[in-house]
């Protein structure tokens, strides 16, 4: 349900509702990420991964970009500015997550280092 300004604020929540696509969103904290290493780095499939990128996507909150066979995932902030700030606040959460933590080391591991680190503002 799309508000007037087009944001549809229960896409948003439900997309911050559940644990992998948060995991996602917390791997993407420093840049852009090739989809080939999320499998490995959550011990999951790949079908599971593309279905919660998917759905990030009908969110707005990723958007990816084609190389070759490969599709690089990066955060795309909500245009809302309160989304913008419920978004920063998650992000923050997640940042002071064990798990979380965790699973950034694991990405490390996995690809190296992520790709092109970019800045979210904080407003």
């Amino acid at each position: 349900m799309a508000g007037c300004n087009g944001f549809d604020a229960e896409l948003f929540f439900s997309a911050l509702a559940d644990k992998t696509r948060l995991r996602l969103l917390n791997l993407l904290r420093d840049g852009e990420v090739c989809v080939c290493f999320f499998a490995g780095t959550l011990d999951t499939n790949n079908p599971k991964i593309s279905r919660h990128l998917s759905y990030l996507k009908r969110a707005h909150l990723v958007k990816g970009r084609r190389d070759g066979k490969w599709v690089h995932y990066s955060i795309t902030e909500p245009k809302d500015e309160k989304a913008k700030a419920v978004f920063h606040a998650t992000m923050e959460m997640l940042a002071g997550d064990k798990e979380m933590q965790k699973d950034r080391r694991r990405l490390v591991d996995v690809c190296c280092q992520p790709i092109a680190p970019i800045a979210i503002s904080k407003k």
